[in-house]
């Protein structure tokens, strides 16, 4: 399913709100909203960026994809996050909708607990307008 068509202006307008103040604001890197198919609905950084977002995106679909393939081999639904921590930045994935995925990356100086929280409250703000 193709969210793009989906969403109208105000409404890609107010996602990027919302990702703004929860997540950019908290000091995460960059944001990027997909659709699970890997194309990228919303990309937001905090301007010292310079991922490749677009294969970012395919490539985190595919990882996701096959993580919930995983999880189905043992009996789970989906694993509805997932995280991979580096050196200096980190990367989390958190299911928004059955069509959505959010992706955010993050140095060490944003702590993995709080970093959940404010996703969990932009998730659920993105579901609400959904």
């Amino acid at each position: 399913m193709d969210f793009t068509l989906e969403l109208d202006k105000k409404q890609l307008e107010k996602i990027e709100q919302i990702l703004e103040e929860e997540l950019i604001e908290l000091g995460v890197q960059n944001v990027i909203l997909i659709d699970l198919a890997g194309n990228v609905i919303v990309n937001l950084d905090n301007g010292k960026i310079n991922h490749d977002v677009y294969s970012l995106a395919a490539l985190a679909a595919g990882n996701f994809g096959a993580v919930s393939a995983m999880a189905n081999i043992i009996g789970e639904q989906e694993f509805s996050l997932l995280f991979h921590k580096g050196e200096t930045d980190s990367i989390h994935f958190s299911k928004v909708s059955d069509d959505l995925l959010l992706i955010t990356i993050f140095s060490k100086d944003v702590s993995l607990g709080f970093l959940r929280l404010k996703v969990n409250e932009a998730n659920r703000k993105i579901q609400e307008m959904l």
